[in-house]
């Protein structure tokens, strides 16, 4: 099957009544005469903290969108990301990642130096994180493959080259691009993260995350460690996003022209001093991005106001249709100030080295027209300098 049709089909469902959805398993534990049952992978079948069914059309989805073995799917992006780290570090190895990533991945990496784990951080700019990666040899190398909040693309095949000449894991957060752009399994990373709360989902409705692994022994130690920190996804979740992932090919195509429009027309408002867009020709990564997504370039669009502070509060106050808000990749538009959510714990320093400023806003094109968001970012443009 097509990427398209698996999203809505990709999956097994072996409820007895012959059930269209897979049906929601809503219990804590399983019957258990002698030895317990098993999961269609081989896991022990017995308490939903380690394994539930309602998980596994999910899991199963995602893992075929990906190209990977198998998934495992969690209650946050985080705590996927917190099961992926724990699985794969030990004390006296270096993690090597870029300077800007989501700000809580930063702080949760940063905090591994009490268990022993140095963090080295490098420059979003394919080059210069190579360069990082020999110098560092770290056994983990941690990237995104559209950098947030600033929209950089990293050339994935050629760091996931550079990492395995020194024998590291390549983790890649695929959020912001999902499998619709990008499969970075495919140039060898050995996992790929989701904050399936983002696209996957869909709807601002489903806090969640996923893990897809290459690799039998990768599943088996990811599989432990989310039964210890108790991070597996719950089944109504679980149930929500996989009706989310049926629409997310044509959700996110959609999202990608809308962000283009969009872009386009920042692009010639006099109060905009920059757009941060990788389709547009003056993204340093215009090329980049081209050569591993084709002509659709993501659904998040960055931009500068001219006035700084002061008029990003204005900006934000005057929006009717957007929402100012936190997160992203939903179906409805959503407004966000960096500075002050996401990048927040990245160190001052390094948000002024990457542009992070006070003039930065970040906007999550949804499923409204485009002529409405235009619109209203047009008004609250204007009303920003009143």
């Amino acid at each position: 099957m097509r990427k398209g049709t698996v999203a809505v089909r990709g999956y097994r469902n072996v409820d007895p009544y012959g059930s269209l959805h897979p049906p929601i398993y809503q219990t804590a534990v399983f019957r258990m005469e002698g030895e317990a049952a098993k999961s269609d992978r081989g896991f022990d079948l017995k308490y939903s903290r380690e394994e539930n069914p309602t998980l596994r059309p999910l899991e199963e989805v995602v893992a075929r969108l990906e190209g990977g073995l198998d998934a495992l799917a969690f209650n946050s992006g985080m705590a996927a990301l917190s099961a992926v780290f724990f699985s794969f570090l030990n004390a006296d190895v270096a993690v090597a990642t870029t300077m800007e990533a989501y700000g809580a991945t930063l702080r949760l990496l940063g905090s591994l130096d009490k268990f022993g784990v140095r963090l080295r951080k490098g420059f979003p700019d394919t080059d210069v994180f190579v360069e990082l990666i020999k110098e560092a040899r770290p056994r983990m190398v941690f990237l995104e493959t559209i950098t947030n909040p600033t929209l950089r693309v990293l050339d994935v095949p050629a760091v996931v080259k550079a990492a395995k000449d020194f024998g590291a894991v390549v983790v890649v957060d695929n959020t912001f691009a999902t499998p619709v752009l990008s499969a970075p399994l495919s140039y060898g990373a050995d996992v790929v993260v989701h904050s399936a709360t983002k696209y996957l989902a869909g709807h601002n409705d489903v806090v969640g995350g996923v893990a897809v692994v290459a690799r039998r022994e990768h599943l088996e130690d990811l599989w432990l460690w989310r039964a210890m920190l108790g991070g597996i996804m719950q089944p109504f979740e679980a149930f929500l996003t996989l009706r989310g992932v049926k629409t997310l090919f044509v959700r996110f195509e959609r999202q990608c022209r809308s962000a283009m429009a969009v872009a386009e027309f920042l692009a010639e408002h006099g109060k905009v001093s920059e757009v941060i867009y990788p389709g547009l020709p003056t993204h340093p990564n215009h090329g980049t991005a081209r050569k591993l997504f084709g002509d659709k370039f993501g659904a998040v669009v960055s931009f500068r106001l001219r006035g700084g502070r002061d008029a990003a509060v204005k900006f934000f106050k005057s929006l009717r249709i957007i929402t100012p808000g936190p997160s992203l990749g939903g179906v409805e538009s959503i407004a966000t100030y960096p500075v002050a959510s996401a990048a927040s714990p990245i160190p001052e320093e390094d948000r002024k080295a990457l542009g992070i400023t006070e003039d930065l806003v970040r906007l999550s094109v949804g499923l409204e027209d485009p002529e409405d968001l235009i619109e209203d970012l047009d008004r609250a443009l204007n009303s920003s300098f009143l």
